[in-house]
C-alpha cells in the first residue's frame, strides 16, 4: 500500500492553539474537516485547555462529545438543570452543541479532547480503547478515521508512509479508495470513526 497526502500524522507540537468562539478560553485545534475551501467544517478535533469556569461556546446543527484528558475532573452544568461530572482518567459525554453550558473545574485546569461534527452531513462515533497489539483499520470514501494516541507508542504498518505516534499525536485516515491500515504498539487510543451521511454523498 502506498501512502497519499490526505491520510497523514498530525504531531502534537502542530496543533493550533486560538480562543473560544465566545472568548471565555484556548482550545488546540487539532483538524478541521471543510469541504470546501474557505468554508465551515464538516467535523472538527481539538483540545480545550480549561483553565477556570466559565460558559461553553454555542454550535447550533452541531453535536459534540468531551474527554477529560488531563486534570481532576469537569463538571458540565446545562441551563436546563442537568449536570454530568467528567472524572479521571478519561470521563466523556456526548451533548448537543445548541444546549446552554458551563464548565466547572473541579479542582485545577483540566485538558479536554473535543470532537464536534454536523449532524446534518456526518455521523461520528468515538471509543477509548487500549493498544496491545495490532489493529486494523480500513479508510474508503465517505469513511474516515482519526486516532488519538492517549499513551504509549504506535506505528503503522510497513509500506504506509505514516510517521510514527508518540503520546498527544492523531492519525487521520482518509483515502480516495478502500485501503488497510495496520497500527501496532503499546497504550491507549480514542478511536474516531467519522462517515459522511446519506444527506451529504
Amino acid at each position: 500500500m502506498s501512502s497519499t497526502q490526505q491520510s497523514r500524522v498530525i504531531p502534537a507540537n502542530e496543533y493550533r492553539r486560538e480562543r473560544w468562539r465566545n472568548g471565555f478560553g484556548w482550545t488546540r485545534e487539532i483538524h478541521a474537516q471543510r469541504p470546501d475551501q474557505g468554508g465551515d467544517w464538516s467535523w472538527r478535533l481539538s483540545i480545550a485547555e480549561i483553565e477556570r469556569d466559565a460558559p461553553f461556546s454555542a454550535f447550533p446543527g452541531v453535536d459534540r462529545e468531551l474527554v477529560l484528558l488531563r486534570g481532576n475532573g469537569l463538571r458540565l452544568r446545562f441551563d436546563d438543570g442537568e449536570a454530568h461530572l467528567l472524572e479521571p482518567p478519561h470521563g466523556r459525554l456526548r451533548f448537543a452543541g445548541e444546549r446552554a453550558l458551563t464548565g466547572e473545574l473541579v479542582d485545577g485546569p483540566t485538558h479536554d479532547f473535543n470532537l464536534m461534527w454536523r449532524r446534518d452531513a456526518m455521523a461520528a462515533e468515538l471509543l477509548h480503547r487500549p493498544l496491545v497489539g495490532p489493529m486494523v483499520f480500513f479508510a474508503e470514501p465517505g469513511t474516515m478515521w482519526a486516532l488519538h494516541l492517549l499513551a504509549g507508542e504506535a506505528r503503522f504498518g510497513a509500506g504506509s508512509g505514516l510517521a510514527p505516534l508518540q503520546a498527544g499525536d492523531t492519525a487521520l485516515l482518509e483515502e480516495p479508495q478502500r485501503t488497510r491500515f495496520l497500527l501496532d504498539g503499546g497504550g491507549e487510543l480514542l478511536v474516531i470513526r467519522l462517515a459522511e451521511t446519506a444527506a451529504n454523498p
